[in-house]
């Protein structure tokens, strides 16, 4: 699939996403961000410009999988490797886990 133009089935799927391991799933539609959704579901996470560019938003995906829409989301080939993510850009394609960047 390609990650700039998902398909329509794949946008209309909503996925569920963990902040981390043990807190509550929230809705996550393939549609938006991570940010978007961990928000809408009322949690207050951390982040700031929401473009990618100011990690404050960094987090580590402990399972699942994420695509981006823009080439450079603030990450370095080696971090996407290690797992690293930025919700504000993230756009899910499966159910997530996510973990502290510390």
């Amino acid at each position: 699939m390609n990650s700039c133009n998902p398909s329509i089935e794949q946008s209309d799927r909503v996925f569920q996403a963990q902040w981390q391991a043990d807190a509550p799933s929230v809705p996550a539609p393939a549609h938006q961000t991570l940010l978007q959704s961990f928000l809408q579901a009322g949690h207050e996470p951390v982040s700031s410009c929401r473009n990618g560019t100011c990690r404050a938003c960094l987090r580590q995906l402990s399972q699942g999988h994420v695509h981006y829409r823009i080439d450079w989301p603030g990450l370095s080939a080696e971090e996407k490797a290690q797992g690293w993510l930025l919700p504000c850009v993230a756009y899910p394609d499966s159910d997530l886990i996510l973990r502290d960047a510390a």
